[in-house]
This record gives structure tokens, C-alpha cells and sequence, in this order.
């Protein structure tokens, strides 16, 4: 990677030994995904086990166990809203797909290519009606007020990003406030949610939630570097995704404000069109820009904010483990 390298990072747990560690509770809450995504109609059945088997990392739930393995235990409850998340992650990526007019999703066919745009909106929504009925099954009401916040946060992004859609006069800033609310606070819920259940201190629920936060944003600058940067095999869709979209990602945006007046034009037209044609042009001047090399420094000063987060904990593998994720968020190829 071309940016600094992270200080203070466990680098030697690699992704698939921190997934070892949450291993018996992950399939304890892919146990509950299945059950709740029991029903009778078969649709919803067909296309559920479709796209929660369909491979994915399930960051999101191993973040919220590992929180709260490093705050003490998991209990059902904990389990219960990993699988809530992971509900709601799935709900908004159906409803993103059919958004963008996306056709691959995770290497695969995404749903709304399989069933067409109508079943993956509708299938989406009784997602997430469904993890709202989990939700209170909690019987707390400060984990209802968490998630309602950041489901509102999320819908809240992505008309955000809509908006910026075709828009190449989108500022950092303004890229930055839609992946903090489409992206990053699903992370901030998972790790405040953690502590939420196991009862901690105003100040540790919040760390974790600074934690989260951070790590979403870092995960997030990376997956837009990766659109310029990854093969198609490693990014699991199509490279020039974004900006066959017209989305103004923080790589277009340093590479318009960092290139001359002619090499700008070309990226501005390429996403007021909305074009892949132009993205080996784009991706030329993307790379002599050190465009991928800026987003990757952001990244990296997100994952530093993350880690610093994490003093508040004691000293556990579970605790090195947030701190690996906060590497790996930012050192991986997909």
C-alpha cells in the first residue's frame, strides 16, 4: 500500500484468525438469520438465503461480537442484534442494487438481476420490518432509539448520494457527510450496541461508537480507491461501478481539483454522463493524479482515529482483534 503505514497494528492476525475467534457465535447468529428469515412466501424465502449466503464478510456482526467479547461475554441479546444488523445491511444493499442498476453483486448475479427490481425493493423492506420486530424483542428501549436513528441516518445518505449523483462539483465535504451517514453508521451502531448490552459506561458506549464510525469511513475510502485499483475478481463487481453511476467519489474529486484544466474536463463530463467509456481515460488520470494515494492517506487517518478509540478498553485478543480490523480495513484488495 502506498500510504503510511499504520502504527501499533497487531499485524500478525490476519482476517480468517479474527474470524476464528467469533466463530461460535457467528454461527449461532447464522442460525438466526435462517430462522428469521423463515416464511411462507417463497419468495422471500428464495431470495433471503440467496443473498445472505452469497458470501460477504458479515463485518458488521463480528464487529459487535468482538466488542462485546472485549467488554466481557455475548449474550442472546448481543446475538440477536448481530443478526438485526446484518438484516439491515442486507435490506440497504438490495435497495442500493436496484438504485444503481447494479448486476453483480459479491462476484454473483445481484438479487435484483435474479427477480428483477420490483421483488428486491419489496424483499428489502420486509427485511428490515423484520429487524425491527427483532429489535424489540430486546425489550430495550435504548437499543430501539440507536437503531431507528441510524436506519433514518442511512436513508437519510443515500438520498444524499443521489443527489450528488452526475454532480462533479461534489465537495470532500459533502462525499464525506453521505459515506459517515450510508456507510459509517452501521459500523457506529454495531460496536455501540455492544456496549449498550453489556451495560458499560456512558464513555466506553461512546468510544465504541467513535470506534465504529471511524472504521466505517476508513472501509468505505478504501472500496472507492478499489474502483480504480482492484481487478474485477477481487472487488466482486464491476470495475468503473461508481462511475458508470456518475458518482462523485473522493478519488474523481482530489484527481478534478489535481490534474490540468483539459484532464479535469474529462472527469467532470465522465460523471455528469454517468459513463464507463471514458474509464480507462479517467482511470489514467486518477493514477498520475495520486488520487488513490490521497484517499488511501484519508483511510488511514480514519483507522488511526479508530484505534485510538480503543485505549478506553482493557487489554484483551478480542481488543487486538478491533485493532486488526482497523488494519485490515485499510491494507485489503477487496
Amino acid at each position: 500500500m502506498s500510504s503510511i503505514l499504520l502504527a501499533s497494528t497487531p499485524a500478525s492476525i490476519d482476517f480468517e484468525s479474527i474470524k476464528r475467534l467469533t466463530a461460535t457465535e457467528a454461527k449461532a447468529v447464522d442460525s438466526l438469520i435462517i430462522k428469521e428469515l423463515s416464511s411462507d412466501v417463497l419468495l422471500i424465502n428464495q431470495m433471503g438465503h440467496y443473498i445472505v449466503s452469497n458470501g460477504g464478510k458479515r463485518l458488521r456482526p463480528m464487529l459487535l461480537l468482538l466488542a462485546a467479547k472485549a467488554l466481557g461475554k455475548v449474550d442472546q441479546n448481543h446475538l440477536m442484534l448481530a443478526a438485526v444488523i446484518e438484516f439491515i445491511h442486507t435490506a440497504t444493499l438490495l435497495h442500493d442494487d436496484v438504485v444503481d442498476e447494479s448486476d453483480l453483486r459479491r462476484g454473483q448475479q445481484s438479487a435484483n438481476a435474479v427477480w428483477g427490481n420490483a421483488a428486491s425493493v419489496l424483499v428489502g423492506d420486509y427485511l428490515y420490518s423484520s429487524a425491527f420486530e427483532m429489535m424489540v424483542r430486546t425489550n430495550i428501549m435504548r437499543v430501539m432509539e440507536i437503531l431507528s436513528k441510524t436506519t433514518t441516518a442511512i436513508a437519510e445518505g443515500e438520498v444524499l448520494q443521489l443527489l450528488n449523483c452526475n454532480n462533479p462539483e461534489t465537495t470532500e465535504e459533502k462525499y464525506l457527510e453521505v459515506i459517515s451517514r450510508k456507510t459509517a453508521i452501521l459500523f457506529s451502531a454495531a460496536t455501540r450496541l455492544a456496549a449498550v448490552v453489556s451495560n458499560t459506561s456512558a464513555e466506553v458506549e461512546e468510544k465504541l461508537s467513535q470506534y465504529g464510525q471511524h472504521l466505517g469511513v476508513a472501509f468505505q475510502l478504501i472500496d472507492d480507491a478499489l474502483d480504480y485499483k482492484a481487478t474485477k475478481e477481487e472487488l466482486g463487481k464491476n470495475l468503473g461501478d461508481d462511475l458508470a453511476e456518475g458518482k462523485p467519489t473522493l478519488p474523481l474529486i482530489y484527481a478534478i481539483k489535481n490534474s490540468n484544466p483539459s484532464e479535469a474536463n474529462v472527469i467532470i463530463d465522465a460523471i455528469k454522463n454517468g459513463t464507463r467509456e471514458a474509464f480507462n481515460d479517467v482511470y489514467a488520470i486518477v493514477k498520475s493524479s495520486k488520487a488513490i494515494e490521497y484517499t488511501e492517506q484519508r483511510a488511514n487517518e480514519e483507522a488511526q482515529k479508530a484505534m485510538a478509540a480503543l485505549e478506553i478498553l482493557p487489554e484483551s485478543e478480542f481488543k487486538q482483534a478491533l485493532l486488526a480490523l482497523a488494519s485490515f480495513s485499510v491494507q485489503r484488495s477487496y
